[in-house]
């Protein structure tokens, strides 16, 4: 059996291909899989789970009707998508994993983390990201009504993109300190993330031992997922 992963789907109503090759996915290769990890980012943004958005109910639909079949699906949030709470996994059955996160696979410990937290560089992303996570900022957010939240949200894209725009594209990358010591701190040899669309497998050595860190790719166009069987993890493109 098969154990998948995948990140940074960025579903959005302009983009009903990548939802309809989510769906797919859900329908086909993730009903024989082991377990279903996404790590971040399935969706371009939240901005809470009372969000009656149809788009987004297919994806939920999906998603339960995975779990229904004794898949388990587990969540991590992404820059994103981080205000996913508890009722959107009571809707779809998902279990939400902080970040990072530790898991066996096929015998194996690996740390599974989104990624941000890594991209330490980026003083100014780490800031947004430190209040963003607030729970009080969280809670203070859902008391405003959901056009406000939205236009608070398209905002908030928008300044993304331009400082993503004005800035070194090596400093909105993981730092290689960061990532040893995460490897160090969590006593693994492998690192499964997203975040930075960069899909690649890196050979790193830590403390002399060789280690690994996978990154996913993003959904833009076509999917990424990592299938990770007794044979080990292996990093692939989903044609669309």
């Amino acid at each position: 059996m098969t154990t998948l992963f995948v990140s940074d789907l960025h579903i959005e109503v302009d983009r009903p291909d990548i939802a309809n090759q989510f769906l797919q996915f859900l329908e086909t290769e993730a009903l024989n899989a082991d377990a279903l990890y996404i790590l971040g980012d399935l969706f371009e943004f939240w901005v809470g789970d009372d969000d009656p958005n149809e788009h987004y109910a297919w994806i939920k639909q999906g998603l339960r009707k995975l779990t229904k079949k004794n898949i388990p699906v587990f969540f991590m949030h992404g820059n994103r998508d981080f205000m996913i709470g508890q009722d959107f996994a009571d809707e779809t059955g998902i279990t939400i994993l902080t970040d990072p996160y530790i898991v066996e696979v096929h015998g194996e410990n690996v740390l599974l983390s989104h990624g941000d937290i890594y991209c330490t560089d980026d003083i100014q992303y780490q800031a947004v990201r430190k209040m963003t996570r607030d729970p009080k900022w969280q809670a203070t957010m859902l008391t405003r009504s959901l056009e406000e939240r939205i236009s608070f949200s398209e905002q908030a894209r928008a300044d993304s993109k331009a400082h993503g725009d004005n800035i070194d594209q090596a400093i909105t990358d993981v730092n290689q300190a960061a990532i040893k010591s995460a490897l160090r701190q969590a006593n693994v040899t492998l690192m499964l993330h997203g975040h930075t669309h960069r899909p690649a497998v890196h050979e790193i050595e830590v403390d002399g031992k060789q280690a690994r860190r996978i990154v996913l790719g993003d959904w833009y166009e076509h999917g990424s997922v990592v299938r990770w069987d007794r044979n080990g993890p292996v990093l692939s493109s989903l044609a669309r």
